[in-house]
């Protein structure tokens, strides 16, 4: 009987990861694990790779990255608020995605003042000064 405990308390990380919902498939979430979006203990680790409680996982989706701290195991994916009850994100993790948010939105302009403008940054700078061909 124990024996089966342990058996159902093994997660391979794909499917935990799935399960919290950080990807859509199971097939991202391992094809992140392999490009290396996924760390434990700062090293890459493998699709098959078996978390437990108390585990801290760095993982970066998009822009974003998170470090968060194992809270619970799960092979069976569930509505969110179940699915955040897996992890939680560290206060250093969400700090760092604010502010990266921030300046993110700060440069979203898309002006740069290196070099020769582009197409698109002449076009917005003729539209911005009026001069244009309104002839």
């Amino acid at each position: 009987m124990a024996q089966k405990q342990e058996e159902e308390e093994k997660v391979r990380l794909d499917k935990w990861l799935w399960a919290a919902r950080f990807f859509k498939t199971r097939a991202l979430a391992k094809a992140a694990i392999e490009s290396g979006k996924v760390h434990h203990r700062g090293e890459r680790c493998k699709p098959g790779k078996e978390p437990r409680v108390g585990d801290e996982l760095q993982i970066r989706i998009g822009f974003d990255e998170k470090t968060v701290v194992v809270q619970a195991l799960s092979i069976v994916r569930r509505g969110a608020p179940e699915a955040q009850a897996l992890y939680t994100e560290t206060e250093t993790s969400i700090a760092k995605r604010e502010n990266a948010a921030a300046m993110r939105k700060a440069g979203a302009t898309g002006m740069t003042t290196d070099g020769k403008p582009s197409k698109k940054q002449r076009r917005d700078l003729f539209k911005f000064r009026g001069s244009g061909n309104d002839d």
